[in-house]
Parts: structure tokens; sequence; C-alpha cells
């Protein structure tokens, strides 16, 4: 089932949507070159514990994972779409980096990811992770009273597709308020004017994943939670929470600039 937020409830959303910006930045000014996922997933920790947050990371066990997510954070370098587990692995210079991070706050959820470099860019690295961007942008312009969850998602997919790069088949956004995933489903390639129509008070976390070779195929790591890339090429997966109201699209996870 599918819940029309208030304006009330949106405000509330906000505020933890503001903790998940606090804390990616917070993870994003430490993350460096000798500096290990389980060390980035403690400062989001303390970012969580100084608001009154908890994570709806941790704990979480969907039907396919085999163990409940251990961290508060997802750490996924170069090769791993989504869902890395933060380990004792320490960055590299050159490493492309996703965090994806979640909050509840006063009984709401937000949810928001980045891509980074680590040390010295590759410039296809940069232009991936550029382009990610973009298609965050579009697919949250799209998102406007009297558009369809269609239109997102060929907002999004045009972007990917036109610069080359594969989209992971059967992920995306989703609807999100009490619960961290709510209905809709929101695919990040599809066909425009399809699907359930946008209203006032629809809140979703738009989610754009790229893989650099254009190949869509990936497969679990042996952690059952790290999706990556079967030939090995790098990925990025930047995310907002995003409000849909008669003034607009509005971000609730917006940050401080990285």
């Amino acid at each position: 089932m599918v819940e029309l937020k208030t304006d009330t409830s949106i405000d509330a959303m906000y505020e933890a949507g503001q903790v998940v910006g606090q804390a990616l930045t917070a993870v994003r000014k430490v993350a460096d070159v000798g500096v290990s996922l389980l060390e980035l997933d403690e400062v989001a920790r303390e970012v969580l514990r100084a608001a009154g947050a908890t994570s709806p990371f941790l704990g979480y066990r969907p039907s396919f994972a085999p163990v409940p997510f251990p961290a508060v954070i997802c750490t996924s370098v170069n090769d791993a779409i989504v869902h890395g587990i933060p380990t004792g692995y320490r960055l590299r210079d050159g490493d492309l980096v996703s965090i994806d991070c979640g909050a509840e706050l006063g009984g709401w959820a937000g949810d928001s990811a980045i891509s980074f470099t680590v040390g010295t860019p590759r410039p296809a690295d940069v232009r991936l992770i550029e382009t990610a961007e973009r298609a965050l942008t579009a697919g949250i312009e799209a998102a406007v009273v009297g558009n369809r969850i269609g239109d997102i998602a060929h907002a999004i997919g045009s972007v990917c597709r036109t610069a080359g790069y594969g989209i992971p088949d059967g992920f995306g956004g989703h609807g999100i308020g009490r619960k961290m995933h709510e209905d809709p489903s929101v695919p990040n390639e599809g066909r425009p004017g399809r699907g359930m129509p946008l209203r006032h008070g629809l809140v979703l976390a738009i989610e754009p994943m790229l893989v650099a070779s254009g190949k869509d195929d990936y497969h679990a790591a042996p952690d059952g939670w790290t999706l990556r890339t079967n030939d090995g090429s790098r990925a990025a997966h930047v995310e907002h929470t995003v409000a849909i109201t008669d003034a607009g699209p509005r971000v609730l996870t917006a940050r401080e600039a990285l």
C-alpha cells in the first residue's frame, strides 16, 4: 500500500534526512587512503548517536540475506555496486567508493547515498560519478505532481544509457516513510507516462546505479549482501530521499557540498 504523507510528516522526514546528510558528509571528510571501511562505519554511528537517531540498516534482514546487516552504512568499493559490508579493508589510492546511509528519527526514515574517489581519481571514474549525479538530478526533476513513476525511471535511464553505462537489472529506488522500504518501486529505467501517478505527499528514495562497462549483469558476493559487477568493472551509486509536493520536488536528504 502506498501512503501519502502530510506536510507535517514530510517536515519530520526532513529532520531524519538531515541526519543522513550529516553522516554522509562526516564519512566523506574522513575517507582517505589508509582509512578502513569499519572506521567509516564508526564515524556514521557517532553522527547517528549524537542526533538521537537509529539505523534502519543495522540488523536489517530481507528474505535474500543470509545474515542481518551488521553496520549502519553500506560501503561498496570499485566493482561493488551496492550493499557492501564494512570490513577492515583500508582504502587505496584511486578507489571508487559508494556509501549508502539511512537514519530513523521520530518514527520516520531517511535514505541517501554518495559516490566519490579516494586519492588520485581516474578520469573514467570521475565521468561515471558525474553521470550518476546527472541521472539523479534528472530523476528528481521528473518527480513532479502529474507525472508518473515511469517518467522518473525514463529520466534516469536516458542519462545512463546515453552515456553508455549499464543499469543493474531489478534494482532501483523505493517509497520511504515509517519504514526504509515502502511501496512503490522506482525503476532506474522505464517508459515515460507509465506507472503510478505522482501525487502530493508521495515520498521516494531515488537511486541511480551505474556500471562502467555498459553491462547490466551482476552477482552476489559470498557474504550474501554485496552485489558486484560480473566483469569487474566499476560502479557508482547515488541517492536522495525526495518528497513530491505541489510546489515541486523537495530533497529531504540535502547536504552541504562535499
